[in-house]
This record gives structure tokens, C-alpha cells and sequence, in this order.
């Protein structure tokens, strides 16, 4: 799969898709390209009915995402007017991480800061290792942080936290990380991919229906209830009913047998 960057990687594995940055002489900062080539890659994903679940990374063994490339910032976020621009990108990749349907899973290893972790809490799961570096320094830079990235923040670690993470822009080691509920699991360096695809292994053997509805389900349990698509959600559930995978899920129940899904 070709991508409009050459820093951006896009795999394609059976059922497992993989993004991964690849800037590591920058400890893989988000250049502005870099931005603009998620939602390619991921439009792809999306498209492709054989890839189940992505697998976003980072290359080489520094970093996940050390943050957006702050070298750009002078020309990119010099001021307002400039700074609508660039948030116009970071905004389209984070939205095209959010509504992709297909499951993903952030395979972290090394420093996940700043842009890095919202690119991680934008994903489904997370699975860091031992060696993980966390944190937001917005603080430290005189950045005003947006609303959407402290509401997703917020979402998963609570408000407490969430001041913890934003008030100090300290560094979050993997434990703490884990004890705040940032990350699902963590695990040593030598272990880290291979969960990874454990976790992505797994999931692809489910039934793509049944986890696209389960995905949605849980988009639209966060959201205020005047804001939630209940209908398209239920249409979600009753497709899975309706499909060709409940009948075999069913056979192969009765017939004790692992499900062979095809998503239809």
C-alpha cells in the first residue's frame, strides 16, 4: 500500500492492518505530511473487508509518537489564523481514527507524548510496554490544549487524572499509566508485539459485524444521551442478527467447532 509519505508505513497483514510511523530520527514527531497521510491509510483500511483490526505503531525502539514536530510550529502555529489551518489536519486524522469503524490497537513502546498520546487515546486499545513514556506538555509549552483532546483525556482516565496529566505536563511512566487506566496492559519490551497481535488475533477471529456494533455501541454510550444515534446503533444490532455469521456462529456452537466469520 503506497501512502503520499514516505514516513507513514501502511501493512497490510491477513486480517491485521498496521499503521506505523516512521520518522525515528525525530523519535517519530507527526510532520505535517504525516498528519494528512492517517486518513489516506486508514480510508484504505476501512475499505479493504479482509483487514479486521489495525495496529498503529511507531518504528524503531524510541518512541510511539514523541509528539508533533515542533521544528514546523514557526511556520505551521505561528499564530491563529495559521494554527486553524494545521488543527484543520490534526483534527481530520484524529476524526479518522475515531469513526473508523474496525477496531484499532496502539502498540506502544517508548515516549507517547503530546499529538503521540492523543493518537493513542484515539484508538480502541492500548498496549504499552515497560519502558512507555506518557504525557501531555502543553503546560510547558504555552499551547492551549482543545477541548476534544481533554474530553477524550477525560474519557478514559477520569477528571482527576486528567488534571494530573494536563496541570503537571510531567512525564507518566508505564505503571502509572496503567494504574490511571491510560493503558490496558503492559508487558516487558520482548513481549510487546506479540500481545499486540494476540490481542489483534483474537478480535479478528470474532464476528466483524458483532464487533463494529459493539465498537459503535460504546462510541454512543460516552456521548450525552441527546447526542446518541440510537437508531443507527440498533440497525448495527440487527444486522448481526440478520447476517450470515449468527447462523454459523450457531452451527458451530452445536457442531463444537471454532466460527469461520466473513463479516456478511
Amino acid at each position: 500500500m503506497q501512502t503520499s509519505t514516505t514516513k507513514l508505513i501502511a501493512r497490510k497483514e491477513g486480517a491485521l492492518g498496521w499503521l506505523i510511523f516512521d520518522n525515528p530520527e525525530r523519535r517519530n514527531a507527526l510532520t505535517l505530511d504525516m498528519w494528512k497521510g492517517i486518513p489516506e491509510v486508514l480510508g484504505a483500511f476501512d475499505a479493504d473487508p479482509e483487514v479486521r483490526v489495525v495496529v498503529v505503531a511507531g518504528a524503531g525502539d524510541k518512541a510511539f509518537v514523541s509528539g508533533a514536530d515542533i521544528s514546523q510550529f514557526e511556520s505551521a502555529r505561528s499564530n491563529s489564523e495559521a494554527d486553524e489551518r494545521y488543527s484543520a489536519l490534526t483534527d481530520a486524522a484524529f476524526g479518522a481514527l475515531a469513526h473508523l469503524p474496525k477496531p484499532t490497537i496502539a502498540m506502544i513502546r517508548g515516549f507517547c507524548i503530546g499529538g503521540g498520546l492523543a493518537v493513542a487515546l484515539s484508538c480502541d486499545l492500548r498496549i504499552a510496554a515497560d519502558d512507555a513514556k506518557f504525557g501531555i506538555p502543553a503546560a510547558r509549552l504555552g499551547l492551549g490544549y482543545g477541548f476534544e483532546g481533554v474530553r477524550k483525556l477525560v474519557s478514559v482516565v477520569g477528571p482527576a487524572y486528567a488534571s494530573e496529566v494536563l496541570f503537571t505536563a510531567r512525564h507518566i511512566d508505564a505503571t502509572d499509566a496503567l494504574r490511571m487506566g491510560l493503558v490496558n496492559k503492559v508487558v516487558s519490551v520482548a513481549e510487546l508485539e506479540a500481545t499486540a497481535r494476540g490481542y489483534a488475533g483474537t478480535i479478528a477471529a470474532n464476528a466483524p459485524l458483532t464487533v463494529r456494533a459493539s465498537k459503535l455501541a460504546i462510541k454512543e454510550a460516552v456521548k450525552d444521551a441527546e447526542q446518541r444515534d440510537l437508531r443507527a446503533l440498533e440497525a448495527a444490532i440487527a444486522a448481526c442478527f440478520e447476517s450470515e455469521d449468527f447462523a454459523e456462529g450457531r452451527r458451530a456452537f452445536l457442531e463444537k467447532r471454532k466460527p469461520q466469520f466473513q463479516g456478511k
